[in-house]
């Protein structure tokens, strides 16, 4: 399983998925330009040891990025799917894309998108932080694939 960022705005925020990532098994992927410089201290500091685990592995750009994905799934976590993470089946090669922090992920990204997913959230409730959301969606997918330590 890999997560990919699409042009993060915060290395925090990157730093955070970085250890989801490493948490959870995954590849983790990062598909430029990012708003912020991806060997920048505060990514490095967020990240904490966990960046030699899941290293990200940048991407120069959205076509370069769609190279890497072969027959894998593009499974893009957005709020305005339909279907939950709850009631998707996860498959061990899936892809868990997630947007930008600040306008979420642009049509040519949508329409690659093998499935679009959302989290359910609490009424009056918009969305996750995208480090959260990354780790609550690998979280589902480890336990549906029944991944144990």
């Amino acid at each position: 399983m890999r997560l990919a960022l699409y042009q993060p705005d915060i290395p925090q925020n990157v730093g955070a998925a970085i250890r989801a990532a490493a948490c959870f098994g995954a590849e983790m992927d990062v598909v430029e330009p990012c708003g912020f410089p991806l060997d920048s201290r505060a990514l490095r500091r967020a990240a904490m040891d966990y960046g030699a685990m899941a290293p990200p592995r940048p991407h120069a750009g959205w076509a370069a990025f769609l190279e890497t994905v072969g027959e894998a799934r593009l499974v893009l976590l957005t709020t305005k799917a339909e279907q939950t993470i709850w009631d998707f089946q996860f498959q061990p090669a899936d892809i868990v894309l997630m947007g930008r922090e600040s306008a979420g992920a642009p049509e040519e990204v949508h329409e690659k998108a093998d499935a679009r997913l959302r989290i359910p959230l609490a009424a009056g409730a918009r969305s996750l932080n995208v480090a959260v959301a990354a780790a609550v969606t690998l979280a589902e997918a480890r336990r549906q694939l029944g991944w144990t330590n």
